[in-house]
């Protein structure tokens, strides 16, 4: 696969990922992809990221059933960090999205206001109820 080998990849063969939603522009996620990573995303349409805690693969979902329908991969003009514009799958379209551990919407639900960091953002569902 030739198209992996425009990727700058780090020291560690990762590369930074965004995870943006599609309908909403919003950036729901941070994380990394090594080579096989990004190449199972490219084949299943769906987000599968590498997990440096675990240190193995990680299909976007599979714990908590919130998986990331992939509908582009992007590289930006350094070709050092890949942008994925998802659909994050798992709710009733009556709920809005999860795509944090936390049960929010988003990963970026801090904002910095007067010095201190504010969670700005709802939990949605309960990450005892998510994670079983």
């Amino acid at each position: 696969m030739e198209w992996l080998d425009s990727i700058k990849w780090d020291r560690d063969g990762l590369v930074p990922v965004i995870a943006q939603e599609a309908g909403s522009g919003d950036v729901l996620m941070f994380a990394w992809m090594n080579r096989e990573a990004l190449a199972q995303t490219a084949a299943r349409g769906q987000a599968v990221y590498w997990s440096r805690s675990r240190q193995r693969l990680w299909h976007k979902g599979e714990a908590s059933g919130h998986f990331q329908q992939v509908h582009e991969i992007r590289m930006d003009c350094d070709n050092d960090v890949v942008l994925l514009r998802v659909t994050q799958l798992g709710q009733t379209p009556a709920e809005p999205s999860i795509a944090c551990h936390t049960g929010r919407h988003s990963c970026f639900f801090q904002r910095l206001e007067q010095g201190q960091w504010l969670a700005v953002e709802p939990v949605l569902k309960d990450p005892e109820a998510i994670y079983k």
